[in-house]
């Protein structure tokens, strides 16, 4: 077993050597060397050459390649190659093949075409595992086992009979009897009451509105399927190989929401994740900057792997358009400065075909002399000045509760607009915050609250009682805590909170509000200081102080924000969604009254991210606008490696200051 690297921030990516001739590997070998490349990820879409034929083996050309990448130094993260089945396995097993939620079979042709409940494909992925692990276990290229790839991303949710059968299993553990999912699912209401389990299906495509519970536990059965599989996966690993650590690759980008990683990140040895940024996005970078907090905050404030990112163009995307010149390397470094500990890429070297032959890779198709590699080097280069900073953690005053359950039962039939999409509030919170220097943990609401000067609840629709308390606790503590509309409405069935809004949150809050008035697609309501969207509320202020009102049409001089005393802290009331700088307003008088500070003086535009560890702390500045920037700060620059006393940072320019 080969050590992770651990004198640099490990750089590498998926290493795809099937797709190219013998010849191509010897040149690789020596362009990763060049490149700095440390780790490579094998194996992801390997079965169909691993098992040509069930049960009939042929692990020559990866021995070759793990030789090869060991005589160069090059740590594997080798996978189980469990992603997608061969044609064979789906030829002889049609019935593993994933159905839609209007019954139409997805067929072979594209990958990860097999349902996540199906028998026959967990027996021959776990026997595919088996000979792998018993293989490799010894190998001295082995640095880590990747338990199949991106789990979720095309086959859930599936509707098919097998997992029609397994939902209802699932629900047997879940509920005491048949009368406690009647209840949770609120059956009374339209003569939905199940009186045989068999019953039960998965939410298939109806008449009008689904069921909201229903369409819930099926989420949390799928994400659950899922992760039962993984365990599969992960105890042959451990038993045939034991000591190497095992992970998979999350995805934690903004759109991706279909499994609970707050529930997979126990079960890693290391959190690992995938990002590309999109670039439709309003503000893509922001994007990233949550993504990347979100990550950490899933693996508990510990370093984590960047699994999966892009140099450049994306094929997925309706438009992919090339990253800007030194785009690699700060989208990159603004990962590692919220905690990643390795930079990896999708791939390798550019495929000549197939669906991803125009996803950009750290070998572009024009070759070793492109810009693209000689930006590829450079960022190498720096990778290995970083190591340094292995194993430091960020600082962050400011937690972010975000809980995927809550999402998807915001997401739910029938709410009272559609176009409150649930990421949007707390991501517009983390990017003002970001752009006042100041860091944030993005955390679930079980997380640990005591260390934090700021709790943001934005949008928790779905709340347990427990994590209700948690919040008012905090406040209660010291903790300057802001909640947001459209919080603590349901209890964990998704079953309203009786009594008046916001629910969980109305006593700590000192608010009652009775009904709620959301904005249509464009339309904004004035405010005594700015202007509201997507949402507005006739709040009556029970022990709270009114900090803004409402200033025109039927709420005209109702309560817009407010704010409660609680304990040695407060607790803070948005009724609406306010432009930025309004927003940015209230977000400047919480975090002065909690006493956060940002992470260093800098221009609005210039984000700064600290990391401290051990044996020192390290700055991360990158500038996000068009003009140069200079930021006070003395030390030595990673990036540049020179001593430095301020820092001057040309538009798009990155720096590294491990401070005096």
């Amino acid at each position: 077993m080969r050590p992770w690297p651990t004198d640099r921030i490990a750089l590498g990516g998926d290493y795809n050597p099937e797709q190219w001739p013998r010849a191509t590997w010897r040149e690789d070998m020596a362009l990763m060397r060049e490149a700095g490349v440390s780790f490579v990820t094998l194996g992801v879409f390997s079965w169909s050459w691993l098992e040509p034929a069930k049960g009939e083996y042929d692990f020559g050309w990866l021995d070759e390649v793990m030789g090869l990448l060991h005589e160069n130094g090059i740590a594997v993260d080798l996978a189980t190659a469990t992603a997608t089945p061969p044609p064979w396995l789906s030829a002889a097993h049609p019935e593993i093949l994933p159905v839609d939620r209007d019954g139409h079979t997805l067929w072979p042709g594209s990958r990860q075409a097999w349902c996540p409940s199906s028998p026959v494909y967990r027996e021959h992925a776990l026997a595919l595992t088996t000979q792998l692990a018993r293989h490799y276990r010894d190998h001295p290229a082995l640095a880590l086992w990747h338990v199949s790839n991106e789990y979720a991303c095309h086959n859930l949710p599936c509707y098919c009979d097998t997992c029609a059968g397994a939902f209802r299993r699932w629900l047997r553990q879940r509920y005491p009897g048949l009368d406690a999912v009647n209840d949770a699912w609120g059956t009374a209401f339209w003569s939905q009451r199940y009186t045989d389990w068999d019953q039960i299906l998965p939410p298939r495509r109806t008449t009008t509105f689904a069921n909201p519970t229903h369409q819930l536990d099926f989420a949390r059965f799928g994400s659950d399927t899922l992760l039962d599989f993984f365990r599969e996966e992960k105890a042959v690993l451990v038993e045939h190989s034991p000591g190497v650590p095992v992970t998979t690759n999350f995805m934690t980008l903004t759109h991706f929401r279909h499994l609970d990683y707050h529930d997979w990140a126990p079960e890693q040895d290391v959190v690992s994740t995938d990002h590309y940024v999109i670039e439709s996005l309003e503000h893509p970078r922001a994007e990233l900057a949550f993504s990347a907090d979100l990550t950490r905050g899933i693996a508990g404030g510990a370093p984590w792997m960047l699994m999966e990112h892009s140099t450049s163009a994306v094929n997925w995307q309706p438009v992919n358009r090339a990253k800007a010149p030194g785009q690699t390397i700060r989208d990159s470094l603004a990962h590692v400065a919220r905690g990643a500990d390795t930079i990896g890429f999708f791939q390798w070297r550019q495929s000549r075909a197939g669906s991803e032959k125009f996803h950009s890779a750290l070998v572009p198709h024009a070759g070793r002399d492109s810009a693209r590699f000689r930006e590829v080097c450079e960022l190498g280069a720096i990778a290995g000045r970083l190591g340094e900073v292995r194993g430091s953690r960020v600082e962050a005053d400011v937690a972010i509760l975000w809980d995927y359950q809550a999402g998807w039962a915001a997401s739910g039939p029938a709410m009272p607009s559609g176009d409150l999409e649930y990421a949007l509030v707390g991501q517009s919170i983390h990017r003002l915050l970001r752009g006042r220097g100041i860091t944030a943990d993005v955390v679930h609401p079980s997380a640990d609250l005591t260390a934090y000067r700021v709790v943001v609840v934005p949008t928790l629709y779905l709340v347990r009682d427990e994590h209700a308390a948690a919040i008012a606790a905090a406040a209660e503590s010291g903790a300057q805590v802001l909640v947001t509309f459209f919080s603590g409405i349901s209890d964990e069935h998704d079953h309203v909170r009786l009594g008046g809004y916001p629910g969980a949150f109305r006593d700590l809050l000192g608010v009652r509000v009775e009904e709620f008035f959301p904005l249509l697609p464009g339309e904004t309501v004035a405010l005594s200081e700015g202007t509201g969207r997507l949402w507005s509320e006739d709040v009556t202020p029970t022990t709270a102080e009114v900090l803004g009102v409402y200033a025109e049409g039927p709420l005209a001089g109702r309560p817009a924000v407010t704010r409660a005393r609680a304990g040695g802290g407060s607790a803070w009331y948005l009724s609406t969604l306010p432009d930025d700088q309004s927003l940015d307003a209230v977000l400047g008088r919480i975090v002065t009254a909690a006493g956060v500070s940002p992470a260093a003086e800098v221009a609005p535009g210039v984000e700064a991210v600290r990391r401290r560890g051990e044996h020192g702390s390290w700055l991360f500045l990158a500038n996000d606008t068009a003009q140069e920037q200079t930021v006070e700060v003395a030390g030595h620059d990673l990036v540049s490696d020179r001593p430095v006393g301020s820092v001057v940072l040309e538009p798009g320019g990155v720096a590294v200051v491990r401070e005096a």
